[in-house]
């Protein structure tokens, strides 16, 4: 599937800890009618618990030349460090990154078993978009859209 080129995207959740957040390419809308969307996130991850607690999560599309910030946001570091120098707002209870071209709020509605991972859905509350080209992740590299 590494040859299958994706978008990239953060998934982003915020807690009274603070915000929550991992580089995420299995992200996907689900339905129109209702606005769905998924996301698959590891089974470990500490964003799977952030997420579960706040009951929503954010779906951050990165645009080009973001690829230091979707690197970061992939480590399994202290969050204070993942978190350290990223721009971000909180909108409507969700993190939404300065980075993002596109944001979809979700207020979760399905955490389903995937194996490793797991697959959470999500009713769509909020979108922003900007004008840019998507960060793209292909063959084991983060490549812009041309």
């Amino acid at each position: 599937m590494s040859r299958l080129p994706t978008g990239v995207t953060v998934i982003t959740a915020l807690t009274g800890a603070g915000p929550a957040g991992l580089a995420a390419n299995a992200v996907n809308s689900l339905s129109l009618e209702p606005p769905l969307m998924l996301a698959c996130l590891d089974r470990g991850s500490r964003t799977l618990r952030a997420l579960e607690e706040a009951g929503r999560f954010g779906v951050n599309v990165l645009g080009a030349g973001h690829a230091e910030l979707a690197a970061g946001m992939a480590l399994k570091i202290p969050v204070e460090e993942k978190w350290n120098g990223v721009g971000w707002r909180e909108r409507d209870g969700i993190p939404q990154l300065d980075a993002a071209i596109v944001w979809i709020g979700c207020a979760l509605r399905d955490v389903i078993s995937g194996g490793d991972h797991v697959i959470v859905t999500g009713d769509v509350i909020g979108v922003d978009e900007r004008e840019g080209d998507p960060l793209v992740f292909h063959a084991g590299a983060y490549r812009p859209l041309a």
